[in-house]
């Protein structure tokens, strides 16, 4: 070792000597960072560790103070392990006051670390005191909007359905801006607003927008649940005159206007605001700024804008310093104070959706004389000939953005696609059309602009009207400086990676986390384009993937409240969540209600409490899931229920689309088997000792039934012998011991006799995978998904695809960003990477590790940042040779296995490595 070496030995272990034995890294109130409107009465609080190898926490106090530093808390020294979820002891919290807490651990040598950071939290504004009005253009009554939710389809072409929409009133829809002037005239401690704007809203004070959010406040089942977004607004308050400003646009809250592509029409009520603002001084005087009649509204510069149809701006109706102080605003309109929403003010927990990524064009062609006759043919609307069409390299949710120079009253248009005509248009044939975006320039400097209230699901833009910056312009078109389009979705945090030696694997999981991020905005839809509605059966069936790859502390309890707000009377959850659209009719009765997609209400609260440890779902919606279960026993015969979707879009030499290879009622009864496993879990641990006695039994009668029906002991194979008919049994563990593992072996020789590929579904899919995998067939699974044929990963990446298709053919397809047949992610993590969560409550604390080396991997890497801190997995083969690198946050331990051993290495936290001969 030469001296340069043995100064950065010294170095390192100088630095190790010097570093903490155990320190507070990060603290979290209910999961969350500095939350400013905690809906709870009193929160759990939480920490992340970091500390020197084998750092483990013996005993841990918490000191929480008051606005006046006061203390309020402090637990003393109390001997646990445990760094989550801790329930806050102390007096009764205020609402809205800021409360500020910090920690200090002990270590396993009984070291104390020093306290953490101060971190601040505040619980939500109480009911009563959200009592500001709710302030609009247009009264409820007058805006005479249809009730129901039956407004799709066919039923929107029935003349009295037609002539009742065209009777609403064109301000229960239109846009309007609303502006409020205050005066602060001393010195400011702090400012909070809380606002509600439906369907969505943009807040601005004194000219600057306030937060990063799009599509704001999150969608929701508004006759139960209406949420509302909170800031922290005290930089942006001048001293003196200040101004409030907001833009409203629809959302899923009013879907009105029928020139437009719309999947569905629904009316919960006319554009409507609800705003109050606090504001203490230091000298602990406060001044309230409410929505009420003194508000003043006019027309905004957005001309249009639907969920579903697009977007119109006119740049020359906006009206310079409307959102400032000392705006001339004589002309404007008192507001209308209108009747509230049915459904509960609520503070939003979950993640807003938020702009992530910029795409500028990748290549661009002008469509010739010829094409933009075809293209009008082609796309049933009149194509400018100054069309181009812009290829932005990545499928996506989200809008185009562009930065402009031209005359006033130009006007641009904007037409997105995620697939392209014959004749190099954007083809919207099979995602809904029309669907597009229109901007009027103002004229001047350079205008910078993309749509507030409305997205699509495009890789392509068809620009019309304007030039691109670098080309001839013989017709003085507006200029296009800057053109990108804005990949829009939650901002639940991206916390994971996986990486392998197998590129089909990796950019499978790319396709994947593209598909996902499309889907994720307020809800988990099925695609961003067609339809954009909550689908359940993928929050379960993707569940793990998803779990995996993001924070979903606040999403998920988000998506189990709009179920909950989503049951019916007598017990049943429809399909979609919230439910905005009834189906309801002959084929579409099937749509409406399936055991595979309501069993979310079962599934995913313990899919939760294995991450995270937190059982407060399933005591939360355990009435829920009785009354679900419970309705599924009023629809079944003889114990078993056969209805539904069965194993959507299965695979076989046909279109993909309802269960051709495996029976519904197996599918269907397999999944109430499963509900009542789930349902007898969480009676117990709500301690329900009698439900679940009771429900246990009726699970065996279920099983008893489900096999006399569909097991035939003779030839060991279920319903009709598919891969589906035979791995759901086998995972829920309904085949009967003795004949499991000729069960197995069929479902063995099914795969094989179709050359090793998947003819499973959207329902299926987890099931084969995971079937496959925890019973030793993982060699089963590398084959099945490591080719570049359909069914398979790979044929959509060799065909092109940068999300995820529908149909594993994405020529056969009608949407080409759709996540539901994504469920591989699940063992990437599980099985490759070996992540394994204790199952028990004590999720990442505790955890498994037991890679499956399959194929010819040479290598896999995975990390994922569980709520106890970072875990990296990384194993290397070479040849025989095998190396395990192990790393664990501080507080955690695992149980190690290498390949092929039985027994584990059990360690502690820090950085571990393991050595085989294979």
């Amino acid at each position: 070792m030469n001296l340069n070496q043995l100064l950065a030995a010294a170095a390192l272990l100088c630095c190790a000597a010097c570093s903490p034995a155990i320190e507070v890294v990060k603290t979290t109130a209910e999961l969350q960072t500095e939350p400013l409107a905690l809906d709870c009465e009193a929160p759990r609080l939480g920490w992340e560790l970091a500390g020197r190898q084998g750092a483990m926490q013996t005993a841990y106090a918490i000191e929480v103070y008051d606005a006046d530093k006061s203390l309020v808390w402090q637990s003393g020294k109390v001997s646990s392990e445990q760094s989550q979820l801790i329930p806050y002891g102390g007096e009764e919290l205020q609402p809205m006051e800021p409360y500020r807490w910090r920690v200090q651990v002990w270590n396993e040598a009984d070291k104390a670390s020093a306290w953490s950071d101060w971190s601040t939290f505040r619980l939500a504004p109480s009911k009563a005191w959200m009592d500001a009005a709710w302030i609009g253009a247009v009264s409820y009554e007058k805006a005479a909007m249809p009730e129901g939710r039956k407004f799709h389809g066919g039923e929107l072409r029935k003349p009295e359905v037609r002539a009742a929409w065209e009777a609403v009133d064109s301000m229960a829809w239109r846009s309007i801006q609303l502006r409020k002037e205050f005066a602060t005239d001393k010195t400011v401690d702090e400012a909070i607003v809380y606002v509600c704007g439906l369907g969505h809203y943009e807040l601005s004070l004194n000219g600057e927008k306030v937060g990063d959010g799009e599509f704001t406040p999150l969608w929701s089942e508004y006759h139960k649940t209406v949420y509302y977004n909170t800031y922290d607004v005290t930089e942006q308050l001048l001293k003196g005159e200040n101004a409030l400003g907001v833009i409203l646009g629809n959302g899923f809250y009013n879907i009105a206007d029928r020139s437009r592509y719309r999947k569905l029409q629904i009316g919960f009520g006319p554009e409507t605001l609800n705003l109050k603002m606090r504001i203490r001084y230091t000298d602990g005087t406060e001044q309230l700024i409410a929505t009420d009649e003194t508000w003043r509204y006019d027309l905004s510069p957005i001309t249009f804008n639907t969920i579903y149809g697009g977007e119109d701006y006119d740049a020359r109706l906006e009206q310079a310093g409307w959102d400032e102080p000392q705006f001339d605003d004589q002309a404007w309109l008192p507001v209308v104070v209108q009747e509230a929403p049915k459904g509960q003010l609520t503070p939003q927990q979950a993640p807003p959706v938020k702009i992530h990524t910029r795409y500028a064009p990748v290549s661009v062609h002008k469509l010739t004389a010829e094409e933009v006759e075809r293209a009008t043919k082609d796309t049933k609307r009149t194509v400018s000939p100054t069309a181009m069409l812009l290829d932005m390299g990545q499928n996506l949710a989200g809008f185009p953005e562009i930065k402009v120079k031209g005359q006033a009253g130009d006007k641009i248009t904007l037409v997105v696609a995620e697939a392209t005509t014959n004749s190099n248009a954007t083809q919207q044939r099979q995602t809904g059309r029309q669907h597009y975006y229109t901007y009027i320039l103002k004229g001047g400097e350079s205008e910078t602009w993309h749509p507030r209230f409305s997205y699509y699901g495009f890789r392509y833009i068809l620009l019309e009207g304007a030039v691109l910056a670098d080309m001839e312009n013989p017709e003085g078109l507006p200029v296009i400086e800057e053109i990108h389009s804005c990949f829009v979705h939650n901002a639940a945090e991206e916390i994971a990676s996986f990486e392998s030696s197998n590129e089909i694997f990796n950019k499978a999981h790319r396709l994947i986390l593209n598909a996902v991020r499309s889907n994720m905005q307020s809800v988990w839809t099925d695609c961003p384009h067609r339809e954009k509605l909550g689908w359940l059966e993928q929050v379960h069936l993707n569940g793990p993937g998803l779990l995996y790859n993001y924070n979903l502390t606040t999403y998920l309890p988000k998506v189990m409240r709009d179920i909950a707000d989503s049951q019916r009377e007598d017990g049943m959850i429809p399909t979609t969540a919230p439910n905005y659209v009834i189906f309801e009719g002959g084929i579409m009765d099937l749509f409406a209600d399936s055991p595979e997609w309501s069993a979310t209400v079962v599934i995913s609260p313990f899919q939760y409490y294995e991450t995270y440890g937190d059982d407060r779902l399933i005591r939360e919606y355990y009435p829920t899931m009785r009354r679900w279960v419970d309705y599924l026993g009023t629809r079944a015969e003889g114990h078993l229920v056969d209805f539904g979707l069965g194993d959507w879009y299965d695979y076989g030499d046909f279109r993909a689309g309802f269960s051709r290879n495996t029976p519904v009622g197996l599918v269907a009864s397999a999944h109430y088997y499963f509900a009542l496993q789930q349902l007898v879990k969480a009676a117990k641990m709500v301690g329900n000792e009698s439900d679940a006695e009771r429900y246990a039994a009726l699970g065996e009668e279920v099983k008893k039934a489900f096999n006399a029906k569909y097991f035939d002991p003779e030839t060991a194979q279920y319903g009709t012998a598919s891969q589906c008919s035979n791995a759901l049994p086998l995972f829920l563990d309904m085949a009967p011991a003795e004949q499991r593992e000729a069960v197995m072996q069929n479902l063995l020789a099914d795969i094989e006799k179709h050359g090793t590929r998947l003819t499973t579904g959207d329902v299926g899919n987890r099931y084969l995978f995971q079937t496959l995998a925890r019973n030793g067939q993982n060699e089963v699974m590398y084959a099945m998904h490591n080719h570049e044929e359909a069914p398979g990963y790979g044929f959509q990446l060799k065909y092109g695809a940068t999300t995820l298709t529908e149909q594993w053919d994405p020529r056969q397809g009608s949407s080409w960003n759709h996540f539901m047949m994504g469920q591989i992610d699940e063992w990437f993590f599980r099985s490759l990477v070996g992540l394994q969560p204790d199952t028990e409550g004590e999720s990442y604390r505790r955890l498994t590790i037991r890679p499956e080396v399959v194929g010819d991997l040479s290598y896999v890497k995975g990390t994922y940042h569980s709520i106890y801190g970072p875990v990296a997995v990384a194993w290397e083969r070479k040849g025989e040779h095998f190396t395990l690198d192990v790393e664990l946050p501080a507080n955690c331990r695992a149980e190690v296995f290498l390949p092929g051993d039985k027994e584990p290495h059990a360690v502690t936290s820090g950085h571990h490595t393991f050595t085989k001969t294979l």
